[in-house]
């Protein structure tokens, strides 16, 4: 999801920066050049940062959901390790034939 919104960012972003001329919008708003909204941006992330200061509660929720995230992370690797180590290992064996795909004749 975090990746997702991102992306939207990003690629926001990078259309701003693209020079098209599409001239005003039917409600009268002018185009918005890529140096504005790269400072639309930094505002929107410095309220952001702030929200911690308005809702304390929501980073505390925030701070809960990513250690838990991060714990459920962590307990996945230790089974998928315990998985890799607990699987038996099967011996190579060689085959008595060459093995052939049929786009190069075997040598006689």
């Amino acid at each position: 999801m975090g990746f997702l919104i991102r992306f939207a960012f990003w690629f926001s972003l990078v259309l701003l920066a693209l020079p098209f001329d599409v001239g005003p919008d039917g409600e009268g708003r002018e185009n918005v050049n890529p140096v504005q909204a790269l400072l639309a941006a930094k505002d929107a992330v410095g309220d952001i940062a702030g929200m911690c200061e308005r809702q304390p509660d929501v980073c505390e929720t925030g701070a809960s959901a990513l250690h838990t995230v991060t714990e459920r992370a962590k307990l996945a690797a230790r089974m998928a390790v315990s998985m890799i180590e607990d699987a038996p290992s099967q011996p190579a064996t060689t085959p008595k034939e060459p093995v052939t795909t049929g786009s190069i004749r075997p040598a006689n």
